[in-house]
């Protein structure tokens, strides 16, 4: 194995490059020990165009620090910070939380070998954070229930009977260290606004932060389509925020599509320069 790691010259190879090299050797560990939905890597096909909606909406705006809550191992955080370098935004400081010791362990290489400027830390996000507020969130949200009831005392966004969402509770810790009009861009259910929680849960997002965007990932993605997802797009009161006056809904085309995905693609273009650009 030492012999066949020495042929690999990672001192000259983009962080981009080591990034997809260890994506693509986990994908083939997952496929052989089938490993559990929270375990899995966040595809390229769904970081790239979380990053791709980040770049747009950000525009003009500097970014230095962006987090993570459920980082895993670190391959949406890190798709995000290489793809945002290639732009006006250098050496981002990247914060990953997450309470998967193992999963922190694949991300510590991870960060490590791509040279990225990120700090890990291995504890539950649900509690406070040693980190400062950023400029940026973005996560891959597990989904499922928090079973320490007596942790959620402080959040709007807990159930009022029973276990809380876990995905609620993280958007909502997001926000807490999120500078006053910075975005949060989150991976969650498509079915996130159709939960017998989603009263309280939209009124607390309308008490901090503007739903600026809620858009459906192609269903192809999925084969279950229970599983489909959905990135979310929310940005903190005040700062230079405002709510957009029409909110981005919609559905990413097939990728098969190119014509209609370029077409929604040039849409997105359109809406972030009537609603988001100052």
């Amino acid at each position: 194995m030492k012999k066949i790691y020495q042929q690999l010259d990672l001192k000259n190879v983009k962080a981009e490059a080591i990034r997809q090299l260890i994506q693509l050797s986990f994908l083939k560990v997952t496929r052989k020990d089938a490993i559990q939905a929270n375990h899995q890597m966040t595809p390229d096909t769904i970081g790239l165009l979380m990053a791709f909606l980040i770049e747009k909406v950000t525009q003009n705006t500097k970014l230095e620090t962006i987090f993570d809550p459920a980082v895993g191992t670190a391959n949406l955080l890190t798709t995000v910070i290489n793809q945002l370098d290639k732009d006006e935004h250098d050496n981002i400081k990247g914060f990953g939380i997450d309470n998967d010791d193992s999963m922190l362990s694949v991300a510590s290489v991870n960060v490590a070998l791509q040279h990225a400027n990120v700090d890990l830390f291995h504890q539950d996000a649900v509690g406070a954070l040693d980190i400062p507020q950023c400029d940026l969130a973005v996560s891959d949200l597990p989904i499922g229930y928090y079973p320490l009831d007596d942790n959620t005392k402080d959040y709007q966004t807990r159930a009022k009977k029973g276990h809380s969402y876990i995905h609620h509770l993280l958007i909502e810790q997001s926000m807490n260290y999120l500078k006053p009009g910075s975005f949060g861009v989150f991976l969650v259910p498509s079915s996130l606004f159709q939960t017998k929680e989603t009263e309280g849960f939209v009124k607390w997002i309308h008490s901090v932060a503007y739903l600026q965007g809620f858009v459906n990932l192609p269903s192809e993605l999925f084969a279950n389509p229970a599983a489909q997802k959905s990135i979310l797009l929310l940005q903190r009161h005040g700062g230079n925020g405002k709510q957009a006056a029409k909110v981005l809904l919609g559905e990413f085309p097939s990728f098969k599509d190119q014509k209609n995905f370029a077409r929604f693609m040039q849409e997105i273009n359109d809406w972030v320069a009537t609603n988001i650009k100052k």
